[in-house]
């Protein structure tokens, strides 16, 4: 059984979401402000976060950082009534893998679930092709390295700490080597849904993951196409 937990402070829903996620095979703990949240999930092992931003205690957004400096690979869901393009990307920007604004149809908050939980697990994403792979779980491209079991990567030897979202666009570009990706293409097969705010949030993550790919390096590996989109490929 998967184990949730949501950090909201809404008694109302608190009780709609916890009574139908547990109806839906989840079990589900509840934390009703963010440093409660935060130790919470510090202390246990979740499989998945859903996270409001106006929490008392500690905003949403700080919860968020927080979480990521111990535990960069649980999926976490923003569930809050903050529904601008600012909001949203200030939520993905801190951590988040998702976003979802209230009032939300319950059907759709369960297949937000599913898809971040799928994607956060092994997947069959090692069965694709892809560059110099040693096994079915290894990807490597030049100097970096990916292990698809253990989601460890490194780059020259160095082991390079990532979230999961910058980790799921890493093995994309993995699995298309040398291929020019546009920003709708990478949005639609890392985050899997439309945040209707243009394609902004995969350039914020593209830019995160250079700095920590790149840092120091003589040779960058992923380039940027103008007016195209972005490509991996050796200098």
């Amino acid at each position: 059984m998967k184990k949730i937990i949501l950090i909201e402070d809404e008694t109302s829903v608190v009780s709609f979401i916890k009574k139908g996620l547990q109806e839906s095979g989840y079990e589900v703990s509840v934390a009703f402000d963010g440093r409660t949240g935060v130790q919470l999930v510090q202390s246990n092992d979740f499989d998945l976060v859903i996270l409001d931003i106006m929490l008392p205690e500690m905003n949403g957004l700080d919860v968020c950082k927080e979480i990521r400096k111990t535990n960069p690979h649980v999926p976490i869901l923003f569930l809050t009534a903050l529904g601008t393009s600012e909001n949203i990307v200030l939520g993905l920007e801190s951590g988040g893998d998702d976003y979802l604004v209230k009032p939300f149809k319950f059907i759709e908050l369960v297949a937000r679930i599913k898809s971040l939980l799928r994607r956060s697990g092994n997947g069959n994403a090692a069965e694709i092709p892809g560059p110099e792979v040693d096994h079915e779980h290894v990807f490597q491209f030049s100097d970096l390295v990916l292990n698809d079991y253990t989601k460890k990567v490194t780059r020259g030897g160095a082991e390079v700490s990532l979230t999961s979202t910058e980790y799921k666009l890493l093995l994309y570009f993995l699995n298309n080597p040398e291929k020019v990706i546009s920003r709708a293409e990478i949005l639609d097969s890392v985050w899997g849904v439309n945040y209707e705010l243009g394609t902004n949030v995969v350039d914020v993550y593209v830019n995160y993951l250079r700095k920590k790919l790149d840092h120091q390096e003589d040779h960058k590996l992923i380039h940027t196409v103008i007016g195209m989109g972005y490509v991996l490929k050796k200098a």
